[in-house]
């Protein structure tokens, strides 16, 4: 009696679950041996079917036990998510080896396993050795085995739609409940909200293993959470968690606990979330360390949510003590939420809330350590702007100011990130959708090939096979075409995103630059408190300049709040020059309506600078939203200032350029998000009045979605 294990997939998590899969077979003929009892000592319990086959639920360290009555019962002490291969000798001793069989199913299995063992850390590797399992396939099963594994692939990578479409293939190939759940599931993270609760209707408890049953409940009860239809979830989580006690499934007894306190909360039930959360808490705690700290985290962000930050601090304190004993044997993803960096990040920002400076300030200065370190700059970010918040409310301006400057710089090194990042996702979208074609092309080809034999073999169908095999080409045209038209889309819309970014990030330089000098000036005229009055309205505009900048649309009530900001900020320094109104017909519903971020602010800088600044006397610069329509309002931005023409004269050749590019930088941000949201802003540029001093006058038409 034998054994064999594939290549070993190792795992940071000692006594996480997982799925193993495995054969009993004959060792001379390779033949598979059907109804063969597998059990997990203490645990699941399953049968091989008639192709030999199983899949059960361990954890690092159980026992499998297999037993038959043609042959001595089998231990074995489970490693890892190994394929488990037996081979046994039959007590029918004629029988004949067949070596090529034999061959051809542990060549598949081989390439099936090595899919898995790279599905994690490289998808290209991973779909590459399915393709080529697919060449070796024998059988209809052995192509189900396949489409799954892809499935999972998908899933793991945030393909969604893809993982829908193999899956799905998967079962056309082979029916079986497990992928049934995992289809489901991938309907919900597709947002294919009512597929996903039509599936798991349509599953027969009385035909599920215990397990199985756990997650189609689970299922339904995210699923029903994803739609904030909280009774239903919360009544699906409680019938898994009554099956999971019943049959003594500890992980998930701990999981549903969390996920009922989870939804409990999120529907405004405090009381019955704590009392859930406290469950969790207890049973996590039983179980590896990582679970343990991963719920210590879960409730703290609810005891974050109740603003009861002094529960939540010393949760997050004991989740720090477990993290540092969890990185000495593994490291954790930046991706992660059970990072120390956010942690004491999330300290740090719970000291604040309690204007407890002292202790918040350390924690913030050694999360913006740990991140920089790890180089997780999104943290670094969060957090250096935290610091700078905790320094302001301290009233440490001088510390404030050089922490937001930090701040400044980690957001330009994010940037850059982001792009990086924008190209590399591009070139992997691509390179899946071409394997993906091949896979499809391959999917197509065995038809045809199917299609082809029953020509040879029935000649009275010539005909009809034929047109299916017709039928079949245009399929794969049409299959193709698709998705080259998907790749092109994303293609698009990456290039779209990318520009806006670059576009929005391009504030005028030359506002900050004279904000900047006349703080300067008020310092050194020892006018110290107007220069802290304006520097903290300039802070606070530029905060909310940052906030908005990764957002292609804002409410309009935040963008009238900018340009209030803003306004005030210029008439601070040219009062001498122009006044101002800004009114806001009392029939609008400014947060019905979005705009695009710091759109306006350019023509009110372009009317200050270039138009009120020159005027003899002292101008007036209106700014007037008025309804249009039930569905339209218009936004005038109107100067009784100098006009363009007279400006135009008095620019210098590179003032011309600057102001060129600005203009310009608008009309395309306009044009891309037009192109995207299908005609959601107009602009108008015209004089404002006849005579010497013309003004400008322009008209923003904004539309609801």
């Amino acid at each position: 009696m034998q054994y064999s294990s594939a290549q070993e997939n190792q795992s940071n998590s000692e006594t996480a679950q997982f799925t193993v899969r495995g054969s009993v077979r004959e060792s001379d003929t390779y033949k598979p041996i059907s109804k063969a009892n597998i059990e997990v000592n203490g645990g699941a319990y399953t049968v091989t079917g008639t192709d030999g086959e199983f899949r059960i639920q361990v954890k690092k360290g159980d026992e499998l036990v297999i037993r038959h009555k043609d042959f001595q019962t089998v231990y074995y002490t489970i490693k890892n998510d190994e394929r488990i291969s037996v081979l046994v000798e039959p007590a029918n001793q004629e029988a004949t080896s067949n070596l090529r069989l034999k061959r051809s199913v542990q060549n598949f299995n081989t390439l099936i396993d090595s899919a898995v063992v790279y599905q994690k850390s490289n998808a290209e590797t991973s779909i590459q050795f399915i393709t080529e399992a697919l060449l070796q396939s024998t059988s209809t099963k052995e192509n189900a085995d396949a489409y799954e594994v892809l499935g999972d692939i998908y899933m793991h990578w945030k393909q969604y739609d893809l993982a829908v479409s193999n899956y799905r293939i998967s079962l056309q190939n082979s029916n079986s409940n497990g992928v049934l759940l995992k289809l489901a599931e991938a309907y919900r993270k597709n947002k294919s909200y009512q597929e996903s609760i039509a599936l798991y209707k349509n599953m027969n408890p009385a035909n599920l293993s215990n397990w199985h049953l756990i997650l189609l409940y689970e299922g339904f009860g995210d699923t029903y959470a994803a739609i904030k239809e909280y009774p239903k979830a919360i009544d699906n989580y409680k019938k898994g968690l009554a099956v999971a006690q019943q049959h003594v499934i500890k992980p998930k007894i701990t999981d549903l606990n969390s996920k009922i306190a989870q939804t409990y909360s999120e529907s405004g039930k405090t009381a019955q979330a704590q009392n859930y959360f406290d469950n969790a808490l207890s049973l996590a705690s039983k179980e590896n360390k990582t679970r343990s700290v991963k719920e210590k985290v879960t409730v703290a962000d609810f005891q974050n949510a109740n603003r009861s930050y002094g529960d939540e601090i010393e949760l997050r304190k004991e989740a720090l003590k477990d993290i540092e004993n969890i990185e000495k044997d593994s490291v954790i993803d930046n991706g992660s939420a059970l990072t120390s960096q956010k942690q004491n990040y999330k300290i740090g920002s719970a000291y604040f809330a309690q204007k407890d400076y002292n202790n918040a300030i350390p924690y913030l200065e050694k999360s913006i350590k740990e991140a920089n370190k790890k180089e997780d700059l999104i943290v670094q970010k969060d957090a250096t702007r935290k610091l700078s918040d905790v320094y302001y409310d301290a009233g440490d301006y001088k510390m404030a100011l050089a922490t937001y400057k930090a701040y400044t710089e980690v957001v330009d090194e994010l940037y850059i990130k982001k792009e990086q990042e924008l190209s590399q996702a591009a070139r992997f979208n691509r390179n899946i959708t071409e394997k993906q074609n091949r896979i499809t092309t391959l999917e197509s080809d065995n038809k045809l090939s199917e299609s082809l034999f029953q020509l040879t073999t029935e000649r009275n169908k010539r005909q009809q096979l034929i047109i299916y095999s017709l039928i079949g080409g245009l399929l794969l045209l049409l299959v193709t075409a698709y998705f080259m038209y998907k790749y092109i889309k994303q293609q698009r819309l990456a290039n779209n995103l990318l520009a806006l970014k670059s576009l929005r990030s391009q504030m005028n330089p030359h506002f900050i630059f004279n904000a900047l000098n006349s703080v300067n000036s008020f310092i050194a005229s020892n006018d110290e408190r107007t220069a802290n009055k304006y520097l903290s309205d300039f802070s606070q505009l530029m905060r909310s300049v940052l906030e908005n900048s990764d957002e292609d649309f804002i409410p309009l009530k935040k963008e009238i709040e900018l340009l209030e900001l803003y306004t005030k900020l210029e008439h601070f320094r040219f009062k001498d020059k122009f006044d101002y109104n800004l009114t806001v017909d009392d029939s609008i519903a400014v947060d019905d309506y979005l705009i695009p971020p710091m759109l306006l602010q350019p023509y009110i800088e372009n009317a200050v600078w270039h138009g009120l600044r020159y005027k003899m006397d002292k101008g007036h610069l209106s700014i007037d939203i008025k309804k249009k329509s039930n569905t339209e309002i218009t936004i005038t931005i109107a100067d009784n200032g100098i006009g363009r023409e007279r400006s135009k004269a008095l620019k210098t050749e590179h003032q011309k350029k600057q102001n060129s590019k600005g203009m310009g930088n608008i009309k395309k941000r306009v044009a891309i998000l037009n192109a995207m949201y299908k005609d959601k802003v107009e602009v108008q540029v015209c004089d404002f009045q006849e005579g010497e001093d013309a003004g400008t006058k322009v008209v923003v038409t904004l539309r609801k979605d």
